[in-house]
């Protein structure tokens, strides 16, 4: 039996027929082509930043990373893990993208084209209850989904980064007012930890730096109810928090020395005050919405100034998904039933964070709320292997970026798509990193 997530409900539940699958694929793409429809093949194609590739370099390596694995990589061994050539990313880093010969716009959407008709004729004759681990439960279309999935947020992180005209989405929606608060402003909710486990051992679609599930030693502590917000950053920042030295690591001095930083990436000062833009609207930072596109080195600050810390990623997971009272990490703060646009701001078409307690629902059973959309959260723990770790399908997604170089972020943004995150869902990026979608919340100590 093959699972899947159903786009309109995004519940996780039995797949009955291959017709779901492509039906899940076509999704995902019209997504993708949703997402430029209103940007020139100008812009699809420039180096907008060093720290982003043209976004025609990632259509054409969303289509081959389907192409080896939806096709080539179906018939019993895995023959690479990245299609070699001119989209394989280990052979071209992002700096390096612009200068590749990408081809035009209408060929390269041509040729993904023609890989997804590839693909569909094969789904027809491929075996979806083999042992093969790539294809039970049908775990390697959910890879492939993903893929395209967490694309489509660094699509719109260039986007956000493009130079020009700020980039106007052809569709928006709206996001939700304040509704009522879940708890008092500023409050931090202690959290029990007799028992804990994280991780999870699920094999439909989970990637192997997630498994598996596993008891934690950690002691109870305090966490912040919700992210930290634009008007508590404003305080920091008014209260010199960019020149105070003591508030900084050695190596946030020195990022803050070369950054020349004084306000989170994308906010600048105009007759006094403070305007921020989120694509291609501007607006004062609103009080009530999580602070968005700072980097580590900067929540690290914060935390510091307010007298707390940040968490590690074993308290932040404990913190979204720990049910105490009956034993059980839950997949999302809510429950099982997984992320949409109803419970938590994910699914990208808000293009910005919402205020604090517009979702009611989105709430863990230990009383945190916004754990899951708006901002990826910053924790202070380096990129590992959960005990008992073991790479699938290829070492290149996981393995090789374990080390101190990284740090890990948990429970999505605005910009995740809803098949890309749960509460076990893990990211990771360098310290210094601002265009990815990023605030974060604070601990303490018991």
């Amino acid at each position: 039996m093959t699972t899947a997530i159903t786009p309109t409900t995004g519940v996780v539940r039995p797949l009955s027929s291959r017709n779901e699958i492509a039906a899940l694929l076509t999704e995902a793409r019209e997504r993708t082509l949703l997402l430029i429809q209103t940007v020139s093949e100008d812009d699809l194609r420039a180096q907008h930043d060093p720290l982003m590739g043209p976004i025609l370099w990632d259509l054409g390596h969303i289509g081959h990373f389907e192409a080896l694995w939806l096709d080539r990589n179906l018939d019993g061994k895995v023959e690479f893990v990245e299609m070699p050539g001119m989209y394989n990313p280990f052979e071209h880093p992002r700096r390096v993208r612009g200068a590749l010969p990408l081809p035009t716009l209408g060929a390269t959407l041509d040729a993904m084209a023609e890989i997804r008709e590839r693909v569909l004729e094969r789904l027809e004759r491929v075996d979806l209850e083999s042992d093969d681990p790539l294809l039970r439960d049908g775990y390697v279309y959910q890879m492939v989904l993903q893929h395209e999935y967490q694309h489509n947020e660094t699509m719109l992180q260039t986007l956000q980064l493009k130079s020009g005209a700020p980039y106007a989405p052809a569709s928006r929606r709206e996001l939700p007012r304040r509704g009522a608060p879940n708890g008092p402003d500023g409050r931090m909710v202690r959290i029990e930890t007799a028992g804990a486990t994280i991780g999870t051992d699920d094999r439909r679609r989970a990637y192997d730096n997630e498994r598996p599930r596993h008891a934690v030693d950690v002691a109870p502590f305090w966490i912040d109810r919700t992210a930290v917000t634009n008007g508590e950053y404003l305080d920091f920042m008014n209260d010199g928090g960019y020149r105070r030295p003591e508030l900084w690591s050695e190596a946030g001095l020195a990022w803050l020395s070369e950054s020349k930083a004084e306000a989170p990436k994308y906010w600048w000062r105009a007759q006094g005050s403070w305007l921020r833009r989120s694509m291609d609207r501007v607006t004062a930072p609103d009080p009530a919405a999580p602070v968005i596109h700072v980097c580590y080195h900067e929540a690290e600050a914060f935390a510091r100034w307010a007298g707390k810390r940040l968490p590690s990623e074993n308290e932040w997971e404990i913190a979204a998904s720990w049910d105490g009272g009956h034993s059980i990490g839950r997949d999302y703060p809510w429950g099982t039933a997984d992320a949409t646009s109803r419970e938590a701001n994910v699914d990208q078409l808000a293009f910005d964070v919402a205020p604090i307690d517009a979702y009611p629902a989105n709430v863990s059973p230990s009383g945190c709320y916004g754990m899951i959309g708006d901002v990826w959260e910053w924790t202070s723990s380096d990129f590992a292997g959960h005990p008992g770790f073991s790479a699938f399908p290829y070492s290149e997604y996981s393995e090789v970026f374990f080390g101190t170089e990284y740090k890990v972020l948990r429970g999505g943004s605005w910009a995740t798509r809803p098949g890309a995150i749960r509460n076990t869902f893990r990211n990771w990026d360098y310290p210094i990193r601002r265009q990815i979608f990023s605030g974060f919340r604070c601990a303490r100590d018991d």
